[in-house]
């Protein structure tokens, strides 16, 4: 259970920067190289590094360097552990909101049934 929480915990803290959600939409196009996604960002050179280590860490980025160049790509992780958890969870507010569509159902009727003695 520690392992998979903590997988889930350095998922969704990588996803929950809208910086490194727009590096994951930008890898998902093509690969790139730190400095080049520093400056479509308009990010420093180190800034982008925590945030590309953050990504790399979740296994949701990988990096290979060659030379003096750092290419980062969209990483092997597939998210399965993460989907199913967010499943659980929509199940549960899915029912939660069916039974408050019934409840407002339920009060239109009694408002048009009250509307219609006056």
């Amino acid at each position: 259970m520690v392992h998979y929480q903590a997988r889930l915990d350095a998922t969704f803290s990588a996803l929950s920067d809208v910086t490194r959600r727009g590096v994951l939409e930008h890898l998902g196009a093509a690969e790139a190289s730190i400095t080049d996604l520093a400056d479509k960002f308009g990010m420093t050179l180190t800034g982008m590094k925590k945030h590309v280590g953050v990504l790399e860490q979740a296994g949701l980025v990988t990096t290979e360097k060659v030379g003096r160049v750092r290419t980062c790509r969209i990483g092997s992780c597939r998210l399965e552990e993460e989907l199913a958890w967010i499943s659980r969870y929509r199940q549960v507010w899915d029912a939660r909101f069916d039974a408050l569509d019934g409840v407002i159902a339920e009060l239109k009727q009694q408002e048009k049934a009250r509307g219609r003695k006056k």
